[in-house]
């Protein structure tokens, strides 16, 4: 089996992105920029360090896997199997840490043998290639928030599991359910806590993966910077591991 590589990029260039460490550090950050918002709830006024806040990291490579075109949906799922996991990303401005609403959140991601849209059979298993499932995205709100239903991602040779994330302004939607045109303003990956991971790896969907694990550890991409590089804030949805999660993340972004 030949072993996918995604190299880092050597040369990121100027471009940063500002990640704060999940929902309660994604409500501040919007709070802060937008005076007249309604009041935080109780349960987001708890002190958080203003690091968390604002943390600039790299953007990340875009990987092999890409494909141009794709739909512009909140649910990507089609016929896959997999835990559920609802995504919420909030973009910001990283200069004014303002929401950017009518921004593009779009993201692709392997099922759970490992195999991407496209290019099924690169993990070593035999299922249906529609050049489609898991991957699209959608507009962000006036909150700068995009809202994305999935299944937890599998793992292919080389790589711990993560899923793929662009952000495009300016796009036209066209008349087929997908985009055009545009301006590319951020490529990064998201990634996910171990110890969820583990159980998540363990249940009969994910078990039947026949390809060696990599860990956040052990990955090529992954820095260990927690959020700041792309670490979703996971919430369980449900009382077992197979109710699936809720992530968060915000991603600021260079709008100039």
């Amino acid at each position: 089996m030949t072993e996918i590589s995604e190299t880092p990029p050597t040369a990121i260039g100027r471009r940063t992105v500002l990640i704060a460490t999940g929902a309660t550090a994604a409500t501040l950050a919007v709070a802060a920029a937008v005076p007249e918002s309604p009041a935080p709830t109780a349960d987001t006024t708890a002190p958080v360090a203003a690091a968390a806040v604002c943390t600039l990291t790299k953007e990340m490579t875009e990987g092999p896997y890409y494909l141009d075109g794709q739909y512009v949906r909140a649910d990507i799922r089609e016929d896959k199997t997999g835990i559920p996991l609802k995504l919420t990303l909030t973009v910001v401005d990283d200069d004014t840490c303002a929401p950017l609403g009518n921004a593009l959140v779009e993201i692709w991601h392997c099922d759970a043998l490992g195999e991407y849209s496209g290019f099924v059979g690169n993990n070593g298993h035999s299922e249906p290639d529609n050049g489609t499932f898991l991957r699209g995205g959608v507009l962000t709100n006036s909150g700068g928030v995009a809202s994305i239903t999935t299944v937890y991602p599998g793992w292919y040779r080389g790589r711990c599991v993560h899923i793929h994330l662009k952000v495009h302004t300016n796009v036209t939607l066209t008349s087929d359910g997908s985009f055009t045109g545009g301006q590319e303003l951020h490529t990064g990956q998201l990634f996910f806590d171990e110890t969820i991971t583990t159980r998540v790896a363990a249940l009969a969907t994910y078990a039947a993966n026949t390809v060696p694990r990599t860990t956040l550890a052990q990955d090529s991409i992954y820095d260990e910077g927690g959020a700041a590089s792309g670490l979703l804030t996971l919430t369980a949805l449900g009382s077992s591991t197979s109710a699936g999660y809720a992530g968060t993340l915000t991603v600021g972004i260079e709008t100039s």
